[in-house]
């Protein structure tokens, strides 16, 4: 397979503290020999496990970036033992035009895993991840939030995995995290998806959802930057106390399809529920209502499950085939 052109100006194998870029060459009308420059810092200090840090999966999405950001600052690492790896915004030309999806090549990096080293700019990134990042890391923490089009309440996750050994791991690093809500997520389409590639790799993986709306609140913040502390010293590379949010922890999970409401109309959406309301099988959700003309009867949306609101669509307007509503079992 051919050699993946992005080029590190960091030295992984060298101890003490790093600042610099993973250079993915992009020839453009701009700049004909070019480079996407993505910041990276690298905090090593001896032999110890590796955990990889990222942010800006998507690049509407900043409690990720925020926390991240914050952590490249440090100038002391007398309390590390091991590697950091922390990349605050991965999908880098999306973070700077504040979109989900890459604009130089349209491709969603979080579903294009593994990616190609012969593909495009989004394609080589993701390649870079598969081939050079994930394998040198033990633990990897992916940050997320709702970005523009979702709001959701604060939750680290994991998944149900065929390892059950990795999934009990997986968990058990989510659960310290320490965000409010601790959620097994059901993925809809797991394909091409980071979580997957990474967890194919059997590391030890935790993803996070952590507001939305396309921005970052001071609560949301706090929640990021104590759960990537929270998530190192679980993994032994960092040393102090893990200190959650909120206690307890509500432990959530997806079983099925029925947790999530997909909207079937076009139009402005009327909701009846809050994030975190507590709903039964049968309770309206929302009314959609017509756009084009007046005088219209309104959608009906219900629940198909007894559950907890955890993620809603944002903002008002919707469109056909769009998520209006996911609803978890408490547990």
């Amino acid at each position: 397979m051919k050699d993946n052109p992005v080029n590190s100006t960091i030295n992984f194998a060298k101890d003490g503290i790093q600042h610099g870029f993973l250079k993915v060459p992009y020839s453009s009308n701009k700049s004909a020999w070019g480079s996407v420059m993505i910041p990276i810092t690298q905090l090593k200090n001896g032999n110890g496990p590796t955990a990889l840090l990222t942010g800006a999966n998507h690049g509407d999405e900043y409690e990720g970036p925020i926390a991240l950001f914050n952590l490249t600052s440090r100038d002391n690492i007398d309390d590390i033992q091991g590697r950091i790896i922390v990349i605050p915004a991965m999908n880098y030309p999306a973070f700077l035009s504040g979109d989900r999806v890459s604009p130089i090549d349209k491709v969603n990096l979080n579903r294009i895993f593994p990616g190609r080293p012969d593909g495009t700019v989004t394609e080589i990134i993701a390649d870079y991840f598969s081939r050079t990042l994930v394998p040198m890391a033990d633990y990897v923490l992916d940050i997320h939030s709702g970005g523009k089009t979702l709001d959701c309440l604060p939750f680290a996750a994991s998944h149900v995995l065929n390892d059950k050994k990795q999934e009990r791991a997986c968990e058990l690093a989510a659960k310290a995290f320490g965000a409010p809500y601790l959620l097994k997520m059901l993925e809809l389409d797991s394909g091409g998806m980071y979580d997957s590639q990474v967890e194919s790799m059997g590391k030890i993986f935790v993803t996070t959802e952590l507001g939305g709306g396309g921005t970052a609140s001071p609560e949301t913040i706090e929640i990021a930057k104590q759960g990537v502390i929270n998530f190192l010293i679980h993994a032994k590379i960092l040393t102090g106390v893990i200190k959650p949010f909120l206690s307890p922890t509500v432990s959530l999970s997806m079983p099925d399809e029925r947790s999530f409401i997909c909207c079937e109309h076009k139009g402005l959406v009327e909701p009846f529920f809050e994030l975190s309301d507590v709903v039964k099988e049968g309770d309206l959700l929302a009314k959609v209502h017509n756009i084009d003309r007046t005088a219209t009867i309104p959608e009906n949306y219900y629940a198909k499950r007894n559950g907890m609101v955890i993620i809603k669509h944002y903002p008002s307007i919707i469109n056909i085939g769009d998520n209006l509503v996911v609803i978890a079992k408490i547990e």
